[in-house]
């Protein structure tokens, strides 16, 4: 079995021990160890006893690694998509972060995870993603988000008003400090924390949410994942940011530009003790008693 992994340069030297754990557990296993050149430069002389070949950008990865194995948080995991691409190849994540809803395993449970693993106890959670196109191409070939997409005003600017168009009729004009379009996978993250719902992943839908919206009668909006969203922007600074997941453009209210669903999907490791609802409960702690807090 041939397992890629994939992590950035920590600050924390606390993790070194962890890493540690992850390679010997992989190596007790007979595993074929590929890392990624960015983690191989970090891990010079940190790590012991664990022979592996290093995974260059320019090596093909679809039906070699059967397997990409994430050392971080949701950030790094994120980051891991522009990697593994269309390949399809499964991706689990080991959290070294806080919340973790998408890189899911607990550092404290690395023994048990690599064994399910390895052993395949585990199921592929299929996680749909969008795409964002332009004719200035904004973001490239890495023009795809698992999590959001989102149009927001430069700091020093005042609010800017985004016109959005659902499948060529015309939606909503938003003023405000932007909006963001998430995937059910991102209906946990930025879109929370602005007051959107969490959508279920197989609910076949994505949601737009207002943030800070000047009008308070705005409010997120649930659409079916095969629409079809444009966008055109108007801001005082005569420029205002879009992001694809952690990536970031500058981009001129000239510029126009589409949001639909990709023709791919993200294989999301679920390991068989693992659901939607227990992570869910973990992570926002649901069924608590805060008095006892």
């Amino acid at each position: 079995m041939k397992i890629a992994v994939y992590g950035r340069p920590f600050n924390d030297p606390s993790v070194i021990p962890y890493i540690q754990q992850v390679f010997d557990n992989l190596a007790h296993h007979g595993v074929e160890i590929y890392v990624h050149h960015q983690l191989n430069e970090y891990l010079q002389d940190k790590i012991s006893k664990v022979k592996y070949n290093v995974l260059q950008s320019t090596d093909s990865l679809k039906g070699f690694i059967d397997l990409f194995l994430t050392l971080g948080g949701d950030g790094t995991l994120l980051d891991m998509v522009t990697v593994i691409r269309d390949s399809g190849i499964p991706v689990i994540g080991i959290n070294f972060g806080r919340l973790g809803f998408l890189a899911s395993v607990n550092k404290n449970d690395i023994t048990a995870a690599i064994h399910a693993v390895v052993n395949k106890q585990f199921t592929l959670d299929c996680r749909e993603l969008l795409a964002i196109n332009s004719k200035l191409k904004i973001f490239g070939d890495d023009n795809f988000a698992l999590n959001d997409v989102t149009i927001h005003k430069r700091d020093d600017a005042a609010m800017i008003i985004t016109h959005v168009f659902l499948n060529n009729e015309f939606l909503n004009s938003y003023w405000g400090d932007g909006i963001i379009i998430s995937t059910s996978t991102g209906s946990t993250a930025y879109s929370l924390s602005c007051g959107g719902p969490i959508i279920f992943p197989q609910s076949n839908s994505i949601v737009v949410t207002p943030v800070s919206p000047h009008n308070l009668n705005v409010r997120p909006i649930i659409l079916p994942d095969n629409s079809s969203l444009c966008f055109e922007v108007e801001s005082r600074n005569a420029n205002y940011l879009v992001s694809c997941d952690s990536r970031v453009a500058v981009l001129d209210e000239t510029v126009k530009f589409h949001v639909q669903k990709a023709d791919f999907q993200l294989n999301l490791i679920r390991l068989n003790n693992e659901s939607y609802l227990t992570t869910l409960r973990n992570k926002l702690l649901w069924g608590l008693d805060a008095r006892n807090y």
